[in-house]
């Protein structure tokens, strides 16, 4: 399967003893989310002006500069939470100017910002200006939480539908905790929540789904093959059984995204960031997560009959 590789990921068919540490990888988890919740209530999310209003301003300058003196010359006019990114060619920027910054509200903002960069750079004109008003940041934002919030529910319901109710939990604690420790390190980074954010959270759900079923769909044809064998020892012949695909999925889409974050610009760096975190944790939550939380919940079952 791997001959055109320099390497092989596992040159025999691996033994590890996932199960035997299943507390440890359930409680550490369980740990970071908490640790994560701590940081969303210390730090808060930025969200930007998709979600809280604002203005977006695209100015062209007829002289190529940097970012970053466009950034000093808006931090000296009094727009020091203003986030600025190239657009198109090398001399034209969007501005964008969060509705929490008391002078964006003003409606000399967007001449305030032009004659900040004519200062620093020389003649500029405004090529656009969008407002954002707060109640219509705060319907996307609620937008936003029930689109998570409904692909959560679909989720379950159709793991639900071709599994069992088990295998269900299985995956959205799986899940949960992929999105939640993604919006942790957010959180750290203070990235600016945006749509171009969210919608990179949706797709990471969608991509950790499809490993935690690969896992799901080899337990349940080993548990039909085997269906003498304690369900530990089927977790870990079927986690085995899928390791290298796992990893090799993983590895192939994390160059890709190592591409596009590196060299992409800033367009998409925030939407290649979230998908790299993204997909470590999904990667790990698929082995040392879902398959866990399913025996637990098997032996908790058992108990009670």
């Amino acid at each position: 399967m791997f001959a055109f590789l320099p390497f092989k990921p596992f040159e025999k068919l691996p033994a590890f003893d996932f199960m035997a540490w299943r507390r440890f990888w359930v409680a550490s988890s369980v740990a970071f989310v908490v640790i994560v919740f701590a940081l969303l209530v210390m730090r808060g999310l930025n969200f930007g002006i998709d979600f809280v209003g604002g203005k977006l301003i695209q100015v062209q300058t007829e002289q190529s500069t940097q970012v970053a003196v466009i950034r000093q010359s808006l931090e000296s006019a009094g727009f020091g939470t203003a986030t600025i990114q190239e657009y198109g060619g090398d001399r034209e920027y969007l501005i964008r100017l969060s509705g929490n910054d008391p002078k964006a509200s003003l409606e000399t903002a967007e001449q305030d910002v032009r004659d900040a960069i004519i200062q620093a750079v020389g003649p500029a004109t405004l090529e656009r200006v969008e407002f954002v008003g707060p109640q219509v940041g705060k319907e996307l934002r609620f937008k936003g939480f029930l689109a998570i919030g409904l692909a959560f529910a679909a989720i379950l319901i159709y793991i639900w539908l071709r599994f069992e109710m088990r295998y269900g939990v299985g995956a959205i604690v799986s899940l949960f905790h992929d999105v939640v420790l993604t919006v942790g390190v957010l959180a750290l980074l203070q990235t600016e929540i945006t749509l171009t954010v969210l919608a990179a959270i949706l797709t990471l759900i969608g991509y950790s789904l499809n490993d935690t079923i690969v896992i799901f769909d080899r337990i349940r044809e080993n548990r039909g093959r085997f269906p003498n064998r304690p369900l530990d020892e089927i977790l870990n012949m079927s986690v085995n059984q899928t390791m290298a695909r796992t990893i090799m999925t993983a590895m192939t889409t994390m160059l890709v995204l190592c591409a596009i974050f590196f060299v992409g610009g800033e367009v998409i760096h925030d939407f290649a960031l979230v998908l790299l975190v993204g997909i470590l944790l999904g990667t790990y939550s698929s082995v040392f997560v879902a398959s866990p939380v399913l025996l637990l919940l098997e032996q908790y079952y058992k108990k009670q009959e």
